[in-house]
């Protein structure tokens, strides 16, 4: 017997396609793959402006100003082999 499948608390909404864009759809997939593929859509668009939000709000978070030591490619490589020099054991190895 399979294990029972877990339901997420759901809503029924109404929701109205230009004809053109339900006939793509329609074209790909049947009927009762529709609500699947339009939540799956939903998730993916709202994930991406999150992300794009987040990215707006960090905007500025980093600037040369407040890392004077990594302004350039020289600098910034010192600063990658002191960090990496921090991670090395007397003898060269890095810790287990």
């Amino acid at each position: 017997m399979s294990a029972p499948i877990e339901r997420i608390p759901s809503r029924t909404i109404t929701l109205t396609l230009p004809e053109a864009l339900l006939d793509r759809l329609d074209e790909r997939m049947s009927p009762q793959q529709r609500a699947n593929f339009i939540v799956e859509a939903i998730e993916e668009h709202l994930a991406i402006q999150e992300q794009v939000a987040a990215l707006d709000e960090a905007t500025g978070a980093w600037t040369d100003e407040n890392h004077p030591n990594m302004v350039t490619p020289e600098s910034m490589d010192l600063w990658l082999a002191e960090l990496r020099g921090s991670w090395m054991q007397d003898d060269g190895a890095t810790p287990a």
